[in-house]
C-alpha cells in the first residue's frame, strides 16, 4: 500500500523522505532513514572539505545499499563553499539523487545535474517558485507548510492550501510537508495531491537522531505551542523550539539590536554545543508544530513502520 509514482522513480519502499537538517543530517542518520524504507539525504553543507564529505558518503555506502541522496545547499552561509566540488565528489562517487534548497533555484548548475542524469529535487516555497524549478528541469519539486521547522520562507502559506496548489500548477510530482508526524497527517499529504511526505520535526526524536538525550526528550515534552518564528526581520524566517537563545534572537531582532550577535546565537557551533552537550540554551534547533504530536522515542524504522499501519487501518475506516 502506499506505492506512489516517487516510490518508483527514487526506488524506495515507502513514500517518506527524510528532511535534511544542518548538523543531524549525517552520514549514520542518513543510512538509518534509507535503511527503513525512506530516503535519507544527507547535508553536503556540514563538510568542510572535498575529502571529508567524500568519506561520509563512503559511510553511507557502508551501512546501506538502500537509495539515498545529497543536499546542496543554496541558503547564505557564515561560511561560503564551491558547491560545484561538492556536486563532483557526489558524481565520482555514483549519487543519483540530488537535493536542491536555498532562496533561488540553482541555475547555473542544473545544467550539469540534467547531463549527469542525476534526479533533480528543488525544496521551494510557493507556485511561481515550483514552476519556474520545474521549468530549469527539475525532476521532483518539494513544498512545505508553514507550521514546518527551520526555513518557512515568507509566504506564510498553510500546508492544506499550499500542497494542492502546488500539484495543480507543475506536471512533476510533489513531496509535501509541513505538520506530518503520524499516519493520519501522513495520509493527509497523500490526499492532497503530494506523491511522497516529507519529515524532518518527528525524526528529531529517533533513538538514531544524533542528538543528545536531554534535548530529545525536552522535545517530547514539548507542545504544539513551543515554538516560535525568528530572522524574520533578517529575511531568513526560521522555526524553531523555544528556548531561551530563540527568545534573545527574537528579543534583538525587535529593539534594533546587534545583527552580529543574532548570527553568533544562531551559529552552528551554538548548535553543537546544544546537539552534543545537552544545553538547552546555547543555540537554536529548527522545529516544527508538529512537535506536539511526538509522545516517544522509537527507532527510525518504528516510526516509518507505525506510520504506514497507522494510515492504513485509517485509510481503511475512510472507506467504510
Amino acid at each position: 500500500m502506499f506505492q506512489t509514482k516517487l516510490t518508483d522513480m527514487l526506488n524506495i519502499q515507502y513514500p517518506i523522505i527524510g528532511g535534511t537538517m544542518m548538523w543531524i543530517s549525517s552520514a549514520d542518520f542518513v543510512a538509518a532513514i534509507s535503511n527503513a524504507g525512506g530516503l535519507g539525504i544527507i547535508a553536503s553543507c556540514m563538510y568542510k572539505t572535498r575529502e571529508d564529505f567524500a568519506k561520509s558518503l563512503d559511510r553511507i555506502r557502508e551501512l546501506t545499499d538502500k537509495p539515498f541522496g545529497v543536499n546542496i545547499n543554496f541558503f547564505p552561509t557564515m561560511q561560503p563553499i564551491d558547491n560545484n566540488e561538492y556536486l563532483d565528489v557526489l558524481l565520482e562517487k555514483g549519487v543519483k539523487i540530488v537535493e536542491t534548497s536555498g532562496h533561488s533555484a540553482p541555475e547555473a548548475m542544473c545544467k550539469r545535474f540534467k547531463e549527469a542524469g542525476l534526479i533533480w529535487i528543488h525544496k521551494c516555497v510557493g507556485v511561481r517558485y515550483a514552476q519556474k524549478a520545474e521549468r530549469l528541469g527539475a525532476d521532483i519539486v518539494t513544498v512545505v507548510g508553514q507550521e514546518n521547522g527551520g526555513a518557512t520562507g515568507k509566504l506564510d502559506i498553510g500546508t492544506m492550501v499550499l500542497i494542492p496548489r502546488v500539484v495543480e500548477s507543475v506536471n512533476v510530482p510533489v513531496i509535501g510537508g509541513g505538520g506530518v508526524a503520524n499516519g493520519d497527517s501522513f495520509l493527509a499529504v497523500l490526499a492532497l495531491g503530494a506523491q511522497a511526505v516529507i519529515i524532518g520535526t518527528r525524526l528529531l526524536m529517533t533513538k538514531e537522531a544524533p542528538l543528545h538525550d536531554k534535548l530529545k526528550e525536552a522535545l517530547i515534552n514539548a507542545s504544539e505551542l513551543d515554538t516560535m518564528l525568528i530572522m524574520r526581520l533578517l529575511e531568513a524566517t526560521h522555526r524553531v523550539w523555544i528556548n531561551k537563545a530563540a527568545k534573545r534572537c527574537l528579543e534583538l531582532e525587535t529593539t534594533n539590536g546587534d545583527i552580529v550577535e543574532v548570527l553568533q546565537i544562531v551559529s552552528g557551533e551554538r548548535a553543537k554545543m546544544m546537539y552534543d552537550q545537552g544545553d538547552l540554551d546555547a543555540g537554536i534547533i529548527s522545529c516544527g508544530q508538529s512537535v506536539g504530536l511526538a509522545h516517544d522515542i522509537p527507532t527510525v524504522k518504528e516510526l516509518f513502520d507505525r506510520i504506514i499501519a497507522q494510515a492504513s487501518e485509517r485509510a481503511k475506516k475512510l472507506a467504510m
